[in-house]
């Protein structure tokens, strides 16, 4: 029995968000520079957002460039900028035909104008979708996140549009980018590496962590749908005792 049948779709989270990682080693494994692995890491992304929009998940969150990849090899980050203004481009038609929004998250204003360009006339075209809403962390990392909420909050107490005694949990929330989205319950990481990095930190305070040891080029909607799988057989307690939960 494939994992797609054993899903209860009843009980899919309701957000997934996933740190894409292993490009690079896989393309050293088939003897190739880098970018041709983020090239083939395209097509797992294509087959993922097909697997999460079939199974009915409503929000999917992609990492695909941090703030700290700006200090990658330039030939590299030119190649990478120049495969998301071509893939937004091609895709846009997919994203449209499967109703699928695209949103992005980051200092976006870092991207090339190009890039920029591109990625906000996606958006535009598919703002009226409703089945699933993708979106991608560009030029994103959790601490930028946080310190410029911070840095708005702090101007608003400082102009008077805020107490400290206004400042809570939810607050605080409203200020991040993802304020208008639900938290993640499954954050799953390919390439077998064991670790967040910079990544939704606010958000994934209570998410469910997946770690597999395929890297991203190979990952696909079944991979996926094993994530899921996975995340529905744990008992999320959120500080609680078994007992109370059930």
């Amino acid at each position: 029995m494939s994992f797609r049948e054993q899903i209860n779709v009843s009980k899919l989270p309701e957000h997934v968000a996933i740190i894409m990682d292993g490009n690079g080693r896989w393309a050293k494994e088939q003897g190739k520079l880098r970018v041709f692995g983020h090239k083939n890491g395209v097509l797992a992304v294509r087959d993922t957002v097909e697997g999460a929009a079939e199974l009915g998940v409503k929000n999917l969150t992609l990492y695909a460039f941090s703030t700290e990849n700006w200090n990658r090899p330039k030939l590299e980050v030119t190649a990478l900028m120049e495969l998301l203004v071509s893939t937004i481009s091609k895709e846009t038609r997919t994203l449209m035909d499967n109703n699928v929004r695209l949103n992005a998250i980051g200092n976006l204003d870092a991207l090339p104008s190009r890039c920029y360009k591109e990625l906000k006339e996606a958006m535009a075209k598919t703002a009226g979708n409703t089945r699933l809403t993708l979106t991608l962390a560009l030029s994103y990392s959790s601490r930028w996140e946080i310190t410029e909420a911070s840095k708005k909050i702090a101007a608003d107490v400082v102009a008077g549009k805020l107490k400290e005694e206004d400042i809570t949990e939810a607050l605080f929330s409203s200020y991040l980018t993802m304020h208008n989205l639900p938290d993640p319950e499954l954050m799953i990481r390919t390439s077998g590496e064991h670790r967040i990095s910079n990544y939704l930190l606010w958000q994934l305070a209570y998410a469910e962590l997946y770690f597999t040891h395929k890297l991203w080029p190979d990952f696909r909607r079944e991979d996926l749908f094993e994530a899921i799988f996975d995340y529905q057989q744990r008992e999320r307690r959120f500080g609680l005792t078994s007992e109370q939960i059930s």
